[in-house]
């Protein structure tokens, strides 16, 4: 009996029907992701730890490599978190200092000029012009009259 190393079109589409069904039954309505984040590299570095070899642990280098990288994928995820902030408070104050000003801003199809009477701070912060509100990024110019 030979062992084949290369599965047929045919095989490769059966092999991802089935692991496709066994992953719902395990978690039905649990959508596929293409990204790990740090919940997930944890869990398999739970389960690598929970299933190895007693009379053959993981090398303490490989262990340490590990828990470095899933320092780093925190540290990158705080970073990502910090930067999300960062800009909101930007915008913020870019919003601000237009009070009083004279602003050019695209809504849909449209593009409307006038002058910034109030703005609302928050993730998202938006501009009164005209009696209507705005959403700062629909801003492109801001210019004094």
């Amino acid at each position: 009996m030979e062992l084949k190393s290369v599965l047929s079109a045919e095989e490769k589409t059966k092999l991802n029907q089935f692991v496709h069904d066994f992953n719902n039954t395990l978690n039905p309505g649990r959508k596929p992701q293409q990204n790990l984040g740090k919940d997930d590299f944890l869990k398999i570095l739970i389960t690598q730890l929970s299933y190895q070899d007693p009379t053959s642990p993981m090398e303490d280098k490989e262990f340490i490599a590990q828990m470095a990288q899933f320092s780093t994928l925190e540290q990158m995820t705080s970073m990502a978190a910090d930067f999300s902030k960062l800009t909101s408070m930007l915008a913020g104050s870019e919003a601000s200092s237009a009070l009083g000003r004279s602003v050019e801003l695209v809504d849909g199809e449209r593009t409307v000029q006038g002058v910034v009477k109030a703005m609302t701070r928050g993730e998202s912060p938006q501009v009164l012009v005209n009696g209507a509100n705005y959403d700062w990024k629909q801003v492109t110019r801001v210019f004094e009259e």
